[in-house]
């Protein structure tokens, strides 16, 4: 694995700039991580080996390389590199880009435009790339931290290719800080578990991780500071998370199947993710009721009632005491039987009545308060059931002509297993009636 920043040659200037600058790659191979898009047989390695270079997005977190990448790709495909963000540029700023980028094709020289935070050009502007794009004006390399496809045009997407790139490892991290450490001339003044917690409080921000191991430079001390005096000195970084973005569809997503996957302590991890994510916690109140409807249903019937008193303790006390109740409710959800015989049924109850349209219920079972309704047979034939024996008739409660559908198909677990049992016992007692 390759290192995510190399030194460059040292100017007279160096020492007064950043230790991140001074540190960027300045070829393709001195990349750290990201293995899976630069290696021999990933898509960049390929394409570079084959000299045809396509217009691409790159996905990812921010500080794992994504303009490194872009400008040393320009670098080694022979293409002029334009950067541009999508918060700063305007319309006529592209048009600007375009009419250059043409220019320089008409001199023999190929553009390679990357735009940063391309997720926040809006549908018209994506478009209109298209033109330039498909002409060969520009090769486009597009930079998100959001998913692209949820904010990239489909059209856009069809003629780039998404290439995600991962946030760093710790082994990457530590290769990164034995560079900046080569590059200082000296070793950080902290102890082995300090060192590891300062790469940790970079959440996998290469960047991030340089920008601190700067200010630990400039420290004057004696000995080497353990973890507990370098968190009093720095700041963790803020774990990344969006509460409209797709961090937070990934989170959800994650303590939703801990939850299903009846695992207390991974749905708990997750729940304290998006707390201290900053996600608002009458969310993840809905979201755990949502839980107990679907996973677990009847085969537990407390459950959701569980989660309805936690989201109504939440919000009697507020936060921090009411998101205790709320957690309690997610262990107790993990552990509870599961079942999706409910929703099944419900699903398949609705794909009926598209497919059966108007039909109208069996007149037996339709009130006649008129006459005239008593003589178009409406009621005629209903069986009480409180008068059967055993309380209950057999008839037919599904439209004339419109087979009996089994939706309901209970699971041997939980409270389930006592209503498969009831089930059965009525579907026994039908068959008996139908046969009389």
């Amino acid at each position: 694995m390759a290192d995510l920043f190399a030194t460059d040659p040292t100017p007279a200037d160096a020492p007064n700039r950043p230790l991140a600058d001074r540190l960027r790659p300045k070829v393709l191979s001195d990349v750290i991580g990201q293995e899976q898009v630069l290696g021999p047989e990933a898509p960049l390695g390929v394409m570079l080996a084959s000299g045809s270079l396509s217009s691409l997005v790159l996905w990812g977190p921010p500080g794992v390389g994504k303009t490194t990448i872009a400008r040393l790709l320009a670098q080694e495909s022979d293409l002029h590199f334009v950067q541009i963000s999508a918060i700063f540029t305007g319309v006529p700023d592209l048009k600007k880009v375009f009419e250059a980028a043409k220019i320089r094709r008409g001199n023999g020289q190929g553009t390679l435009l990357f735009v940063d935070e391309i997720h926040r050009f809006n549908k018209a502007q994506q478009d209109g790339f298209l033109p330039y794009m498909e002409d060969g004006t520009i090769l486009l390399v597009g930079a998100t931290t959001e998913n692209p496809s949820f904010e990239l045009n489909a059209a856009l997407l069809s003629r780039a290719q998404v290439l995600v790139l991962e946030r760093l490892s710790l082994i990457d991290l530590e290769r990164l800080t034995q560079r900046a450490e080569k590059e200082l001339d000296r070793a950080l003044p902290l102890t082995g578990h300090a060192r590891e917690a300062l790469q940790e409080m970079s959440d996998g921000d290469g960047r991030a991780l340089l920008n601190l191991i700067e200010q630990v430079a400039a420290w004057t001390v004696e000995g080497k500071l353990d973890p507990d005096t370098l968190a009093t000195r720095l700041m963790r970084r803020a774990a990344k998370y969006d509460k409209s973005g797709d961090e937070h569809y990934n989170l959800i997503s994650a303590l939703h199947k801990s939850v299903r996957g009846s695992d207390p302590d991974a749905a708990l991890y997750w729940y304290a993710r998006m707390l201290t994510g900053g996600e608002d916690p009458r969310y993840l109140a809905r979201r755990i009721t949502r839980m107990a409807v679907e996973d677990i249903g009847l085969a537990d019937p407390q459950a959701q009632t569980i989660c309805l008193h936690a989201w109504e303790t939440y919000e009697r006390l507020g936060s921090p005491e009411g998101e205790l109740a709320l957690a309690q409710a997610v262990a107790y959800l993990a552990l509870a039987p599961k079942s999706n015989a409910g929703y099944v049924a419900y699903k398949a109850a609705m794909r009926l009545a598209k497919q059966t349209g108007s039909a109208p219920p069996p007149k037996h079972i339709l009130n006649a308060p008129t006459s005239l309704m008593k003589d178009q047979g409406y009621g005629a034939g209903y069986a009480y059931d409180h008068d059967a024996e055993d309380g209950f008739s057999g008839q037919n409660y599904f439209p004339d002509g419109v087979p009996r559908a089994d939706l309901y198909q209970p699971v041997e677990r939980g409270f389930e297993r006592d209503l498969k049992k009831r089930l059965d016992y009525f579907a026994r007692l039908r068959s008996q009636r139908g046969s009389d």
